[in-house]
């Protein structure tokens, strides 16, 4: 009996977890990875700074799962099989430990992404994958026989049993889910900052505040909210709670071109009647001083000066003579100051979509296709994308982990 011959193509976090899971399970089975740049696991490499933020330290499946905007529902049943945790014993077992920060991310305790590369580089030569690279795929074919069929560009041709696409979020991914009869959700962009055409606000680049509630409007649709720490930049709002609000309003916020009202509430953990109450009380107390000198709330002392800005406010004006009016209009810059999102940044290097393949065409307890016999799929290629935190890794681990599994049985 011929070995079974299964083929992956995508050489980043997916596509190796996936085929030295069905390369060990399967020791007579001939793997092979494709990936078409010269270069593997290039995602991994820049993650987290250079760090590699290779999961998180959540190890709940239900709880995982409100992590991801899209494929949460899906992800449910495949956490219950192999999650987080599954993830922090499987690199122990490699001899790579992992490390957890005080915001829930995982980390390699070297701090270096190399050693997660080197390790998975390691984990598929011992169990024999064979690794072609500089390799670009052209087409894919699922003939009578339920081989598959696949051309490179160098015209050489390749066939085999049992497919995975681990191709990311590449376009070239979802033509050939196409070609093979799948629905691809449009892709676009997830986990980004937001652009704030506010020459004042810029000025205060570094600022940050921990934490603040953002509520997002975008068109007619129902707002969006997030809370968590907040960094101003040089192009407007970033930080986690900005980055979390993007990624649950992505397709809203492409939709809209990215032209949004964003409500911020700088002291969330106060009522307004109770930034109220603080505010007058240093009113009482502090009559004669300058408003833009004793603010009376915990806030960075510039933003402060910026906020009162922004209320009508005077650098000069005393505490006694603020008005009524004013004192409300101040409240409302405090508790929910409106600001014009006009167009969307970038996360560092990382870029992470929303789209892909679409989920209710995936069998996700082996991640089968439901369409073609042999076809599997993993990671971002599908229709999942989680929030900033190693949520994106932790799915890509988990749905390689069962493509390739099922692959090799």
């Amino acid at each position: 009996m011929l070995p079974l011959k299964i083929v992956v193509i995508g050489g980043g976090a997916a596509g190796f977890f996936g085929a030295i899971a069905c390369a060990r399970l399967n020791p007579e089975a001939e793997v092979t990875l494709i990936e078409a740049s010269h270069q593997l696991l290039g995602k991994v490499r820049i993650s987290g700074g250079g760090r590699c933020n290779v999961t998180h330290a959540c190890f709940d499946a239900n709880e995982l799962v409100q992590n991801y905007p899209r494929g949460g529902k899906a992800l449910r049943g495949a956490f219950s099989r192999f999650q987080a945790q599954d993830t922090v014993a499987w690199f122990a077992a490699q001899g790579v430990l992992l490390k957890t920060e005080a915001d829930g991310r995982m980390f390699p305790t070297t701090d270096n992404s190399e050693t997660i590369v080197n390790c998975l580089m390691d984990a598929a030569q011992a169990a024999a994958v064979e690794i072609w690279t500089k390799a670009p795929v052209v087409s894919v074919k699922h003939s009578p026989n339920h081989q598959f069929e696949i051309v490179l560009k160098s015209g050489e041709v390749k066939k085999c049993d049992r497919l995975l696409l681990a191709t990311g979020s590449s376009l070239v991914g979802y033509k050939l889910a196409q070609a093979l009869g799948h629905h691809i959700e449009p892709p676009v962009p997830s986990l980004f900052t937001f652009n704030i055409v506010e020459a004042k606000l810029r000025a205060l680049a570094g600022i940050s505040v921990n934490p603040v509630r953002l509520r997002l409007y975008s068109g007619e649709k129902s707002s969006l909210e997030q809370i968590g720490p907040l960094l101003i930049t040089h192009w407007g709002l970033s930080g986690p709670a900005v980055l979390k609000l993007s990624a649950w309003g992505a397709r809203l916020l492409h939709d809209q071109h990215y032209q949004a009202t964003l409500l911020i509430n700088w002291l969330p953990d106060l009522s307004p009647e109770e930034v109220k109450q603080k505010i007058l009380g240093v009113k009482n107390e502090w009559g004669k001083r300058a408003i833009a000198l004793h603010r009376g709330v915990d806030l960075p002392h510039r933003l402060w000066q910026y906020i009162i800005n922004r209320a009508g406010i005077n650098p000069d004006d005393r505490w006694a003579g603020l008005s009524n009016k004013t004192l409300n209009l101040l409240i409302q810059e405090l508790t929910q100051g409106k600001y014009a999102v006009n167009g969307k940044g970038v996360f560092k290097e990382e870029f992470v979509t929303c789209g892909g393949v679409n989920l209710k065409e995936v069998n996700f307890p082996t991640m089968e296709s439901k369409l073609v016999p042999g076809l599997y799929f993993a990671g971002e290629i599908l229709d999942i994308d989680g929030v900033t935190g190693g949520f994106n890794f932790q799915s890509a681990w988990t749905t390689a982990y069962l493509a390739g599994t099922a692959m090799g049985s």
